[in-house]
């Protein structure tokens, strides 16, 4: 920098536009670390600073005689190494800062100096542009494995709230849905709890890999049976859970004798139900959700599924009709 700022050959070393980049230099700092929520604009910095020191070295040129092809080189060469360090990770700031100052260099060059001046700036340049595309290729990778760790993250999270042989939600996932929902949905709710009858006898005659397999078959039943927006978890080994949204009671009713439909058209041979049919049936017990008491709630519903199944199983029955049971 010694050729930008002090004399050579006893030339004049300050001009106003080094006066003037002094000041600029002083003040962006003290402006960035006291205001810094104020962005500046480092392209147009740049260009400001180039332009400067294009100005200061067309002032400086116009004071020599001798040796003006070698001033101009070294101050081209000075600013880029300037413009390296301030802008090494920005090309498009690099090139605004440095173009002024070669531009100016390549006017006032001699032909004979017109090629060395060429190659004196274009290296850099080329040098910084393949270190921007090795770093943006670098933050592409990066970003994209980010990306892929955060799906990966969120498949794993989702996975956790599923039950693996059902693929309907587990308690945690079950939890998580309601929790939203009672954030978000202030609608009429209601609570439905089945359970298979005498599936224990099932599972100790048919097996538990056929046992699986009716929890698989009546899983898809109960889910084709309701909306897309219902909620339908497992809530134990032949329990199940829908919770009800933005519905009346007739309607969750209609729904519970939907699910009941379905379950029977299965028509899983069952002979140890043979009380209520040959194939796998199911009890639902339905209650409201009040008051946002998603507990209370449950325990009504599960009141009421007890009574359903003493009433004979394969039946339906409403926690307000309890006393009629």
């Amino acid at each position: 920098m010694s050729c930008m700022a002090l004399p050579l050959y006893n030339q004049r070393a300050f001009t106003l536009p080094a006066c003037i980049i002094f000041a600029l230099s002083a003040v962006l700092p003290a402006w960035h670390r006291y205001c810094p929520k104020k962005k500046i604009n480092i392209p147009l910095i740049s260009l400001m600073f180039g332009s400067l020191w294009a100005w200061h070295v067309i002032m400086k040129f116009g004071l020599f005689q001798h040796n003006a092809s070698s001033y101009l080189l070294i101050a081209l060469l000075n600013v880029l190494f300037i413009g390296s360090i301030a802008f090494s990770n920005n090309i498009a700031a690099f090139l605004l800062h440095s173009l002024p100052v070669f531009v100016a260099c390549l006017y006032f060059s001699g032909p004979e100096n017109e090629l060395r001046l060429i190659f004196s700036f274009a290296l850099p340049v080329l040098g910084i542009a393949i270190q921007h595309a090795i770093q943006k290729r670098n933050d592409n990778f990066a970003q994209a494995l980010m990306n892929r760790l955060m799906q990966e993250r969120k498949t794993l999270n989702d996975l956790s709230m599923l039950d693996p042989l059902t693929g309907l939600y587990n308690r945690r996932g079950l939890q998580s849905k309601i929790d939203n929902l009672l954030a978000l949905d202030d609608s009429s709710l209601f609570v439905l709890l089945l359970d298979i009858d005498h599936f224990k006898a099932y599972n100790d005659h048919y097996g538990h890999m056929m046992g699986d397999q009716a929890l698989i078959r009546v899983s898809a039943a109960l889910r084709d049976a309701v909306r897309s927006r219902d909620i339908v978890a497992r809530f134990g080994g032949e329990e199940f859970m829908i919770l009800m949204n933005n519905t009346d009671l007739e309607h969750a009713r209609l729904a519970a004798e939907r699910i009941r439909q379905k379950v029977y058209d299965l028509k899983i041979p069952h002979m140890f139900n043979e009380s209520v049919a040959t194939n796998v049936t199911i009890s639902i017990g339905i209650a409201p959700l009040l008051d946002n008491n998603i507990d209370a709630a449950i325990e009504r519903a599960d009141k009421a599924l007890y009574e359903a199944k003493h009433l004979g199983r394969n039946n339906i029955l409403v926690s307000g009709e309890l006393h009629l049971a």
